[in-house]
């Protein structure tokens, strides 16, 4: 389930969700990137990158005033490599199987559900100065997914693919509270998030 061995005109046939998620994500990075890298280097700001950050960074402050997309937008912002790297590559490997389960639809709502659902919880609890991006919560929410179905639908996943992804699921939350600067809330609620709509989403799920 998590070995990829499709070509890439099969993959975005396979799992357009997944396709379209990761279109989306490097999209948005490498604007803001080459935004940044014009104007530090060549000395041309467009402004593009600060427009993305100002609509798309997750602050609580903004809202509260009523930009009520910014619990959204922040899952498909990423504004450093070796984030964009890791988020990317883990839907890569993570997404495929989950959509292939659920159909596209029901994927897209687990995703950005879970997301979304962390970025509320995120909202009520932490300050109004707080700022968070990422498709991190979002990804945990994956596991969430997945969780479930090793404790109530074993049969949708094989022995070997339930090992895989439990040892995953331990070293990707103990790693939550080891690394700096990490939003461990964030993580928490979108797993959390995940695990809530998993009997939602998989709801009359033939075997």
């Amino acid at each position: 389930m998590f070995l990829r061995t499709e070509n890439f005109k099969t993959f975005i046939r396979r799992y357009p969700i997944v396709s379209l998620f990761l279109f989306i994500m490097i999209l948005v990075y490498l604007l803001v990137f080459f935004d940044f890298f014009l104007n530090r280097y060549i000395g041309l700001n467009t402004g593009l990158g600060d427009l993305i950050i100002r609509f798309g960074l997750g602050v609580n402050a903004s809202i509260s005033q009523g930009d009520w997309w910014l619990l959204i937008t922040p899952i498909f912002l990423h504004t450093t490599f070796g984030h964009i790297l890791f988020n990317a590559f883990s839907l890569y490997i993570f997404g495929p199987g989950l959509e292939y389960i659920l159909g596209k639809w029901k994927f897209a709502i687990a995703f950005i559900g879970s997301g979304v659902i962390s970025n509320i919880v995120s909202y009520f609890i932490e300050s109004q100065n707080f700022a968070h991006l990422g498709a991190s919560s979002a990804l945990f929410g994956l596991f969430g997914l997945y969780l479930y179905l090793i404790l109530f639908r074993k049969e949708l996943l094989s022995s070997q693919d339930r090992t895989i992804i439990m040892i995953i699921m331990i070293i990707s939350l103990i790693s939550t509270f080891i690394y700096p600067n990490i939003d461990i809330l964030g993580h928490l609620f979108g797993f959390l998030g995940g695990l809530i709509l998993a009997p939602i989403v998989f709801i009359k799920k033939a075997h």
